[in-house]
């Protein structure tokens, strides 16, 4: 397959992905609060109209504001509402200025009068030019090789938002669900990123073997850990959304597969790579030397994943690893926190199934490169 039918095909294939997404997926404004309806609409602060620092019996200082606000989007668009803020103590205060961009809710009081405030920022316009920046540079970079690796993320977010995180919702099984949609994710982004070749397909059948490891390990040390999968206030949500329906430890093990499912690519084709290019610089070597010269770079890759992975979760853990600074607790007990013992499980079943797949995948392609 060449490179324009591979990316004719990508294109074909994401297109009916986001298609779905786009039919399955609506965007809801109306959010139900007992009797009371509340409406979302997004707005411009156009004028602080009034502004005094508080402060409450403990010293906690806050900034109260009457803000006016232009409705930019819902259903007052063009109307100017005045909006209270700071009337409450919140830890997520924030003191708004003229040309802030509002999330802003509205609702009745009992007298049927327009109560509004903000619950947030609008943040779209910079997470779109982050994403504009992103597709340019891989395209810049990687040319017709980037395109391919962006249909193949298209793919990903196809089979997740419209297979995985559904099915989840309905109570399935959460593993069983992951690895389904990782049997589609798998062939279809790694065809797309590096082409129907030798190299990929095994990369492929190393990604798949190690990604069953990963998930057989994941399901053993969380239940010996005895983790519920309720350290994260998310998962209580969900517990009360839907309750009795979404297995939450499932979805403990489903992130973890996913998770490492992202990070292995790079492993299984980087030394699905090097083998073969061992075997054109020296055709007579065989599938035991193969294996032996290619793992000597497989160990470096090794060291510089684990690393990696610890680094980004400690990175994304860093608010919760800032709690235990000069804590008086001996370590032994905050260790047994779930909160803490679920990024430990995570951290180390996650790099043990990437270590397993630089062998697995080295000797696999050993193997076929010797059988040619």
């Amino acid at each position: 397959m060449n490179r324009k039918k591979r990316i004719l095909l990508g294109l074909v294939v994401a297109g009916l992905m986001l298609l779905g997404v786009g039919s399955g997926v609506k965007a809801q404004s109306v959010a139900s609060n007992g009797n009371e309806e509340m409406k979302t609409l997004e707005g411009e602060v156009v004028e602080v109209v009034e502004e005094k620092l508080l402060s409450d019996e403990n010293g906690e200082e806050r900034y109260w504001q009457v803000l006016a606000v232009r409705v930019t989007r819902g259903e007052l668009v063009g109307e100017v509402v005045r909006v209270e803020n700071g009337s409450e103590m919140m830890s997520s205060l924030e003191r708004y200025e003229v040309g802030d961009l509002v999330m802003v809710s509205w609702s009745k009081d009992v007298e049927g009068g327009d109560i509004f405030y903000i619950t947030d920022y609008v943040r779209r316009n910079a997470l779109f030019w982050l994403f504009v920046i992103f597709v340019l540079m891989v395209v810049m970079i990687s040319r017709w090789q980037g395109v391919s690796s962006l249909l193949g993320m298209a793919v990903s977010f196809g089979v997740i938002f419209k297979f995985v995180l559904p099915r989840i919702a309905a109570g399935d099984d959460p593993v069983v669900v992951a690895i389904l949609g990782s049997l589609v994710i798998i062939p279809a982004t790694f065809l797309l990123s590096h082409g129907v070749n030798r190299k990929t397909w095994v990369a492929v059948a190393g990604t798949l073997i190690a990604l069953v490891v990963t998930g057989v390990m994941a399901s053993v040390f969380v239940k010996a850990a005895n983790l519920t999968g309720f350290a994260s206030e998310e998962a209580g949500f969900l517990r009360a959304y839907n309750p009795g329906l979404v297995n939450i430890k499932g979805i403990l093990l489903a992130g973890i597969i996913i998770g490492v499912l992202g990070v292995l690519d790079d492993i299984t084709v980087s030394q699905s790579g090097i083998v073969e290019q061992l075997k054109k610089a020296n055709s007579k070597l065989k599938a035991g030397e193969l294996y032996r010269q290619a793992m000597v770079v497989g160990k470096d890759h090794i060291a510089s994943m684990v690393n990696t992975l610890i680094l980004v979760y400690t990175g994304a853990a860093l608010p919760l690893l800032l709690l235990f600074v000069d804590n008086p607790r001996p370590f032994v007990e905050i260790v047994n926190y779930e909160i803490i013992a679920d990024e430990v499980v995570r951290t180390l079943v996650g790099s043990i199934g990437l270590m397993l797949a630089v062998p697995i995948t080295t000797m696999i392609a050993a193997v076929v490169v010797e059988e040619k």
